[in-house]
Order: structure tokens, then sequence, then C-alpha cells
């Protein structure tokens, strides 16, 4: 066998395969991909395989992409091999079962390992030569997620919902949603309503590929009341002739149901039975182990238990006539008595030892009550043979007289119901698993046969019966919906509801005379009225690629419905060659913008304090960096001016006015002005110093005589300061930087530098 490529199929198809459990009964283990996700159901064993070969073929697959496992079932041949996926392959996804499941599933695979072993098939002497160890299991345990019937779990866009299967406590049939395709994943079902199991459930929602499973074919059972019946007859006709009945079992599931019948029956018919002379026990540790889980979850079961634990107060699954056996060494094999013992398929254990101590006497009876798999004793058995392998000498043979019969009691559908199931379904590709090659077969035929007249049309049923590792490709065609939400729908609903209204106005008329004089005025309103039928919808379509939503939104309603979706900020870039000084564009720019924060000015054309978080970026000779109404920079370099914003409405504006400035700011009558003045250095000189006395003149109307202005007119280059002294408070302040340089009174600080701001606001119109 060749590895499987680990390639997804094209977009549009999805494919199936199995590791196991196909054309086979035994080691579940089946593969979905669609959409880039893949998703593993199962990881069963196979019961007539020892150690490595009774796994799946996990070695064919890279289980590293699984996104998914689901679990339907805690049955060996369904969940034995998860912990050896979970600890010894690569395998990282996420795992899922129903609480019934997991709470059996660790005591049903910790009596499980004791028994499994890698050098059973390898011939190895290690220790260690386990399919997994009790502290794997512990491990896997610990990662296992539940999930409630009837609820919806979503995992990297996969969405799956658990429904009742039947079958044994905690089942699940699981529908499974990508992108829209839908996959219902039957695992093993029943469709009887038995002792105390629901059956298996419709989902309200329609599936377009349906994996089923086909233990049975064609065949169809017995109803059940019968079966019961010849069971209890059977049993009974036995022990009254002294012999012994031996009914090899699943610990879980239908040990359980059987216990039902035939605590009842003891229980109707004691006086028959010898009053508790003909004992019956049960020889499984693990079903003693698990008894707790089945009378803890009797809600879960069907109406019948529930009803019963109800009205007589007591527990179902607290036996009156059946005791537990824990060894043969306590059993008193004096007399005729009922057995029920695992495993079900005798191929070890308490059964094997109990079959083969009792098959030589003719007067016992081996009743198999279960289905029996290929290569097993209890396949075997059913055959008759004249003697059988002992499990501990396999030299040794031991005669075989005793009475064999089956009265099967496996909770797996027949043909009749599975059809049933089938057709309820309505899934146009259907794919058969959990079956042996000829009854599934013989089941694919009948099933073409049943939906023949569907047969070239676009309802036509395709069924596949694939071996293990052979892939099944359904192509589904790639049709996108959206869904509208928000306030797209209010006016849709509004739009509506205007509608209709407007057509039952129409359409009310109360006489005939009426309706003739208002004839034209209706053509009229019908003709508005079909203008209006078609309503265009307009909104942003918002895709989710991980999830496969595709969703119609209003922009509006963008980042209530989005919040998590990034934005894009565009920023936009000018640039501009200007031959005039930075204290002429400084000057402009604060003719016509209040809000101007200073980033740098190397010739200090501002008089102001620039940002102290550009100190320490390297400077160029010249550069004046300017922040311009909170969003918009303006750099100057070497007579290039770079604008740079955030795209929006009001930066926009703001910028084109800034761009505006720069381009005519050469020829400008207040720009010619300045120039002048700035040409003559006397004059510039005197210029400044007369704005910085008009600027005093407020500090003196202020604080009076406290108030000093120290002024140097024979040297142009000394700074202007003026001092303030009230006292104990002082304040010095340079009027050429339009600092305050000390001051010992905070509240008088900012009051000095309040009145700097409005000094200079007040002069710098002024030329």
């Amino acid at each position: 066998m060749t590895q499987l490529e680990n390639e997804f199929p094209n977009k549009d198809s999805l494919r199936f395969f199995s590791l196991g459990g196909s054309n086979e009964v035994g080691r579940s283990c089946h593969i979905l991909q669609y959409k880039g996700k893949t998703i593993m159901l199962d990881a069963g064993i196979h019961p007539a395989h020892q150690g490595i070969a009774s796994l799946p073929f996990y070695d064919e697959f890279d289980l590293s992409t699984v996104d998914l496992l689901l679990i339907s079932h805690f049955h060996l041949d369904h969940a034995a091999s998860l912990p050896y996926v979970m600890q010894r392959t690569n395998f990282n996804g996420r795992v899922f079962m129903t609480h019934p499941t997991k709470a059996i599933y660790r005591w049903l695979l910790n009596d499980f390992v004791k028994v499994t072993s890698i050098g059973d098939s390898l011939g190895s002497d290690s220790k260690n030569d386990n399919l997994y160890s009790d502290e794997d299991l512990a491990e896997s345990f610990d990662r296992i997620e539940t999930i409630d019937y009837h609820s919806t779990i979503e995992v990297n866009g996969i969405k799956f919902t658990a429904f009742h299967a039947g079958h044994v406590l905690g089942a699940a049939m699981f529908q499974i949603e990508i992108a829209g395709v839908r996959v219902l994943f039957t695992g093993d079902y029943s469709r009887e309503v038995d002792r105390h199991l629901n059956s298996a459930e419709v989902p309200p929602q329609p599936s377009d590929v349906m994996i089923v499973e086909s233990t049975f074919g064609t065949a169809t059972h017995e109803p059940r009341q019968n079966r019961e019946r010849k069971l209890t007859q059977l049993i009974h006709s036995v022990v009254a002739k002294g012999g012994r009945v031996l009914l090899p079992v699943f610990a879980l599931g239908r040990a359980q149901e059987i216990m039902l019948i035939l605590d009842e029956y003891w229980q109707t018919h004691k006086e028959e039975l010898g009053n508790g002379q003909v004992p019956i026990f049960y020889a499984s540790n693990l079903a003693k182990k698990c008894m707790s889980v089945f009378q803890t979850y009797v809600n879960m079961m069907n109406d019948d238990i529930r009803k019963k634990f109800k009205d007589s107060q007591t527990n179902p699954f607290i036996f009156k006539n059946i005791a537990y056996l824990k060894n043969l060494d306590e059993f008193q094999d004096f007399g005729p008595s009922v057995m029920l013992a695992s495993p079900g398929m005798l191929q070890n254990g308490l059964s094997r030892d109990i079959l083969e101590k009792w098959c030589p006497d003719e007067k016992n009876l081996v009743l198999i009550t279960g289905y029996s798999v290929e290569g097993t004793m209890a396949k075997y058995l059913l055959l008759e043979p004249d003697s059988i392998p002992s499990a501990y000498n396999p030299d040794m043979t031991i005669p075989r007289r005793c009475q064999v019969d089956e009265i099967t009691f496996a909770a797996h559908v027949d043909f009749r119901e599975n059809l049933e199931f089938i057709e309820l379904i309505g899934a146009s590709n259907i794919i058969l698993v959990h079956g042996e090659s000829n009854p599934m077969g013989r089941l694919k035929s009948a099933l073409l046969s049943n939906f023949s007249s569907l047969k070239g049309t676009e309802n036509e049923v395709h069924v596949y019966n694939p071996r293990n590792c052979v892939f099944v490709d359904i192509e589904f065609k790639d049709i996108k919906v959206a869904k509208a939400i928000g306030m797209i729908v209010d006016d849709l609903d509004e739009f509506v509801e205007n509608k209709l209204k407007q057509e039952t106005k129409i359409t009310e008329i109360k006489t005939e005379e009426e309706a003739e004089g208002q004839e034209q005025e209706q053509e009229q309103k019908l003709d508005a009225s079909k203008e209006e039928s078609e309503r265009i919808v307009s909104g942003i379509l918002v895709s989710d690629e991980k999830n496969f939503d595709l969703n119609l939104v209003s922009l509006s309603d963008l980042r209530e419905h989005y919040q998590q979706l990034s934005t894009t900020v565009l920023t936009e870039r000018q640039t501009v060659h200007l031959d005039c000084k930075n204290e002429l564009v400084y000057w402009h720019l604060c003719q016509m913008f209040g809000d101007i924060e200073v980033y740098i000015d190397e010739e200090n054309v501002s008089l102001k304090n620039v940002n102290p978080e550009f100190k320490t970026r390297k400077i160029k000779k010249g550069e004046l960096e300017l922040r311009i109404m909170g969003d918009v920079i303006l750099n100057i370099t070497d007579h290039v001016a770079t604008l740079q914003w955030t795209q929006n409405v009001i930066s926009d504006a703001v910028a084109d006015s800034v761009m505006a400035i720069l381009l005519s700011v050469e020829s400008a009558p207040a720009s010619v002005k300045m120039s002048s003045h700035a040409s003559n250095h006397h004059h510039g000189h005197d210029d400044h110093t007369s704005k910085i006395k008009k600027i005093s003149r407020i500090f003196k109307e202020q604080f009076g005589e406290s108030f000093s202005l120290q002024l140097n007119e024979e040297d142009s280059k000394a700074e202007i300061k003026g001092t303030i002294d009230l006292g104990k408070i002082s304040a010095i302040i340079n009027f050429s930087k339009m600092v305050v340089e000390e001051c010992n009174s905070n509240p008088l600080k900012g009051r000095i530098e309040s009145l700097l701001k409005i000094g200079t606001d007040l002069v710098a119109p002024l030329c």
C-alpha cells in the first residue's frame, strides 16, 4: 500500500477515505477533507488482530493535518486506539465525545491496555511494548472535550452537532457542516426502542452526504419481543435440565440490555426457577466499574427507563436477581446457572475461560447475542466445530459438545431500518462503512435498486463502498449565499411592510361603482408598485475565510458587527520646492491656523519651545517641522517642503489649505512687506523689539510696579528679559524666547505663560 497523498482535493470536492472500517468491521477510522479542513471520525482497533496489526492504517496519512476528531461511542472498535493517536503520533487536533462516552472511556481502555501488546505481533521482549501506557491514557483523557446532545460546536470553521444514535449509552451521530455542505456520520446506530436506549434521531436539517454503517447488509431482525421471548425460553429450558448458559457479551451496552431482560424474567418466574436456586452472574470487572455510570445517566435514556426510575424510586440498574462475579475462583459451579461474561468475541478473558470449561458438556449452551467479527472465536463457534483450540495452549484442543445458538441483540439497524432512515435523511451521496464486503455489496445493490427511478436526474442518489485508503471525491458547486445583517435587514423589512400596505389599499374596494370610478387610479398605483417591487440592496460584503461565513452589512454597522476587523490607514504625502525663508512660511501658517505644534525649529523662527521627543533626533541645518491642526505634518528641509497626513475628510481639507499657502507664500503682499523688513537687519531687530514692548505693556497692566523690563538698546544681540518681584514670589521672563526662565510659584508661572500666549497672538498679525 502506498503512502496517501496529504494534498487536499480541489476546492469544490469533498474527499472521504477510511484508514479502517471500510469493507470490514473493526478499527473504524474515517477521514473527511473539504475546503482545507480535515476531520477524523473514530479511532478504533480490530478485535481479531493483536498489537500494531489491530490499528487503522495511521502510517498511510499525516495525522498532524487533522483539525478535529469525533468519537461516536466507547466500543473498542471505535475508540480503543485514541490514546495511541493522541500520544504516539503527531496528531495535535481537538477531540470530542459525549459525556457518558468519556465517563466510560477511561475504565474501558484501562482494562484494554492490560491485555493489548505490540509484542504479541512483533515478538518484542520489551516491557514497554503495549500500544500505549496507563500514563498515555491518563494524559489523553485530560485533553478530551465533551459535547451535549443537540448542541453545536464550531472549531476552525467546522460546525458539528451531536444527536442520539441509540446503540449504547452515550452513542452519538454527528452532523458536520463545512462551508454550507453537511455530512451526517451515523457511527453504529439503532432505530429500535429497546429496554433503556432512545432510538437514533433524524436531524432537523438535511444532509448532502451520509456516512452510514452497513453491519447487517440486507438482513432483517425478528421483532424485539420475539427475540426476548426466545431468549428467556431457551435459557429457561437449559437451566431446567440442569445445564449452564454462557452469554458472551460486550461488557458495556448489550450486557446491560440483556441483564434488564433477565432480571425482569427471573423476578416474574421465581417459583419456576426454584426461588433463587438458579443464579445469574455477570463476570466482568469492567461492567462492575461502569455500572455506576449507567446508574448516573438514567435521565439520558428512554422514557420507559425514566418512568420506572420515577415510579419505583429505585434505580433500574441495581439488579435484584443478578450478582457480580469477581473471578472464577469464587465461583461455586455446582448446578444450573447463567453467566454473562466479556469479552463478547470470546478471544480471551473470563468468557473464554468459561467457554473452555463448559463446552465439553452437552447440557450446556453458548448463546451468542452480539455481532461476531470474522476471525474471532465467536464467529468460529457459530460453525459448530467438533473442537476448539485452547487460548493458553494452541497445541491443545478442547472437544465442543455444548449447544450453540445465536439470538441477535446487537444494537445495529437491519436492512429495513437502515433503508427507512436513509430515505428520511435524503442525502444524494451515501458512503457505506462498518460492514463485511459481501453484506456491504448486497446493501449497495439494494440501495441503487431502490433509488433507480432517480437515476439521471438532479436528485440521483450515488452509493459508494470504498475499501480502506481508497479516495471518494464528491464535487459540490461552490454557491455562495450572503446573509444580510443589521440595518439592511431593517430597511428590507420596512420596504416589504410598506409594499404590503400599499397592495392592501389598492385591493380594498367597497363597491363595484367605486371600482369603476377608481380604475384609472388603481392602474397608476399598480404601475408604481411594480417599479418599487424590486429593491436594490447595497452594502459591504464581509467574507470570513476561516469560518466560511459571508455577510452583507451596511457601512454604518460594520464596526458593531465586525469589531475584530483590522483597518487600513492611508497616508498621503506631497512635496513642493520653496525659495522663501522658514520664518515667512511659519508666519503665514499662523495667520491661517490656530493649532500649530512645533516639533523641530533649528532656526528658532517660532520663538517657541520645541517638542522634547524630537530633541534626540538628528536635526538638519535650517530644518522646520510643524504639526498643523493635530494631523497634518509639514517638514521643510533644504527648501523642500514635505506635507504628510492621514486620509480623511478634515485632514484632506487642512492639507489642501496648507499646500495652497505653500504655493502662494512668495507672491503674497504680506510676504513682500515682511521680506523688505527682513532684508534690513536693523529694521528686523527694531520690529522684534517693538513687539516685545507691546507685549510688556500687558505685564505692566497686570503687575504694575512689580514688573520691570530689562532692555539693552545698544546690544541688538542681547536677550530681552523682564522680572516680576512680589516679595517672596519672583519670576524672570525671557521675552526673546517667550519663555519663563525662573519662577518659584506654579500659579504665577501659569499666569505668565497665559499672558505670553495672549501677547503673542495679539502682535502676530502686526507687520
